[in-house]
């Protein structure tokens, strides 16, 4: 069961600190998953600047340049953020029975464990 899913709010725990010009501390929404390489893409997180090379669209306007965009990051790098404290936490999942339209099933359900300061 994967513990950081698209959407989740994630802070970089690990590498450089922002007086630095690093990214640790900084938190950011999950934009992609990559599972195969356990790699994430978080928003305003790990930019790098990319040279695209010059084309013309349908439209005829030029494109390329050079753009900043922003590169995956290892998993064990980032951790979810406690939507109550708004500090990262570890993740656990628990068995739940649910009823809907007078089925009963049993799901598994994320949630967020105590929050400590070592993280």
């Amino acid at each position: 069961m994967a513990k950081i899913k698209k959407g989740d709010l994630v802070q970089v725990i690990t590498g450089r600190s922002q007086a630095r010009g690093g990214d640790r501390g900084k938190q950011g929404k999950v934009i992609d998953v990559l599972v195969e390489q356990n790699r994430v893409i978080v928003e305003g997180i790990n930019f790098v600047t990319k040279h695209v090379r010059v084309g013309q669209s349908q439209r005829g306007t030029k494109t390329g340049g050079i753009e900043t965009v922003e590169a995956p990051i290892h998993m064990s790098n980032v951790a979810v953020v406690d939507p109550g404290t708004k500090k990262p936490t570890r993740v656990g999942h628990r068995v739940e029975t649910v009823t809907k339209d007078g089925v009963t099933k049993t799901v598994r359900v994320r949630y967020a464990k105590k929050s400590g300061k070592d993280l």
